[in-house]
């Protein structure tokens, strides 16, 4: 059994990661999140700790989480705590990364330290195809933060569907930030995928920092049992 823990952060290339890997026959053990304490981490995203518990929930998949502080190589260290909490269980660790190598160098010379093998789904493909896999798939994802010129506020907790997409291209060709968000422009979530045994609701509101940086804070948080799931 090819027995693997997720690198998790509830965006869409976490759950594309995810749903490729149970696809290919991995057995998925845990959800791993890193939790940083400011918004501009080195290595990580800051995701919302409601809505990664609903997550869980509805994906059935335990979640664990590791606080970090956000100082460069200590967050490397920070990753090495939450790996040795599950190095007994799982020979894999799955991750969502697409291109960026100051992450991934330092990933995966984390997993090697405890013996464990990488696998990144998402590596070089890209950003255009990683959204319409998601799109082709029923994924439902909304924008949670965004920092960068070029992405309207008003998009931030709006479900990004084919219309919004295209309309996200010519902004990002236009402004020149990656469309993939893995420098930071923007933070996503996903509220719907396959591999969902509820659909989750939100409500929320906008916080802005200054004209180009957004965060959708959540104040509500409901799941929805989907259609041919039955009630545990």
């Amino acid at each position: 059994m090819k027995t693997a823990a997720i690198l998790f952060t509830g965006g869409k290339d976490s759950c594309l990661a995810l749903l490729k890997a149970k696809q290919n026959g991995f057995e998925i053990k845990y959800l791993l999140t890193i939790i940083p304490s400011s918004h501009d981490s080195w290595m990580w995203h800051k995701p919302s700790l409601k809505l990664l518990k609903a997550q869980e929930k509805s994906l059935k998949i335990p979640l664990i989480i590791q606080k970090s502080k956000t100082k460069k190589e200590k967050e490397v260290k920070d990753l090495e705590k939450l790996l040795k909490k599950i190095k007994q269980d799982v020979k894999y660790i799955i991750t969502g990364g697409i291109a960026s190598r100051y992450q991934s160098t330092r990933i995966t010379k984390a997993t090697k330290k405890f013996n464990l093998k990488i696998l990144n789904p998402l590596w070089n493909l890209k950003s255009e195809r990683i959204w319409e896999e998601c799109l082709k798939n029923n994924f439902e994802i909304i924008l949670t933060k965004i920092s960068c010129e070029g992405i309207n506020k008003k998009l931030l907790g709006k479900k990004i569907d084919n219309k919004l997409f295209k309309e996200l291209i010519e902004s990002s060709k236009k402004h020149q930030f990656n469309l993939e968000f893995e420098g930071g422009e923007a933070e996503t979530t996903v509220l719907d995928m396959p591999l969902f045994k509820e659909k989750i609701n939100i409500q929320g509101k906008t916080k802005s920092e200054g004209e180009h940086r957004h965060f959708l804070i959540i104040n509500k948080i409901e799941l929805e049992r989907k259609k041919g799931e039955r009630k545990k």
